[in-house]
């Protein structure tokens, strides 16, 4: 007598195919990037080939080219992500302080601890010859500052800071300054904790320790109009 088969629950299901194929993909992608990242870092991008990338990563190079077409794609898309996880853990290390100079000095120490700065920067100037690139870079760039501001605006509420400038605006000259003295500093060969101390000398300071309840106004994200404090100096 035949014996019955027995399907697993869902196995048939399309809805339920197409999210492990997503699934897989995702996991895939992560793989690749992650391969990209260490190979990039260390050959730089004329330096490392599709096929360098793909035995990394246990994959073939048609697999690098499905999810990301060309080799100079996968490179911004790289650079992009791991600027990203930088600020996550810049926010994270900020999260630990409790005054205006510690909360500076954390930012600082964390950006210049690593070269991915300088990894994001190979990927702006990258996309100056390849246009079709930059949308991506563009994201990227208003995550770190919308990001950013959040996270001083949470801080600067939380401790009771006064800052002199909006956090939009105190999250876009902190990047922009870091960015600077970062790709200066590689280019000239100069230890971590020199761009450190450089890009602390260019901030500046951060905010006062005052309350804002002595009439100051603090400005939130997203807030227009209305007067900054001129006690302090916001540089996030």
């Amino acid at each position: 007598m035949p014996r019955e088969s027995v399907s697993t629950p869902g196995a048939t299901d399309p809805k339920h195919a197409a999210r492990a194929t997503r699934s897989a993909g995702r996991r895939m992608r992560s793989v690749l990037l992650d391969a990209a990242s260490r190979l990039f870092k260390e050959r730089g991008l004329s330096g490392t080939s599709i096929s360098d990338i793909a035995a990394a990563a246990d994959a073939f190079p048609s697999q690098i080219t499905y999810y990301f077409r060309t080799k100079e794609a996968l490179f911004v898309e790289t650079a992009c992500r791991d600027m990203l996880y930088l600020a996550r853990e810049t926010e994270r290390a900020a999260l630990r302080v409790h005054t205006p100079r510690e909360y500076t000095h954390a930012l600082a120490q964390t950006v210049t601890a690593t070269d991915s700065v300088a990894f994001f920067a190979e990927a702006l100037t990258l996309t100056r010859r390849r246009q079709d690139l930059a949308p991506l870079v563009e994201r990227t760039i208003e995550r770190l500052h919308g990001e950013g501001a959040r996270a001083y605006a949470s801080q600067v509420e939380r401790h009771g800071w006064r800052s002199l400038r909006a956090p939009e605006e105190s999250s876009r000259r902190f990047w922009a300054i870091a960015i600077g003295v970062i790709v200066e500093g590689f280019a000239m060969g100069r230890a971590a904790d020199e761009m450190c101390s450089e890009l602390l000398r260019a901030l500046g300071a951060q905010a006062t320790a005052a309350s804002t309840d002595d009439g100051a106004r603090l400005r939130l994200v997203g807030e227009h109009g209305g007067k900054t404090s001129s006690d302090g100096e916001a540089a996030s």
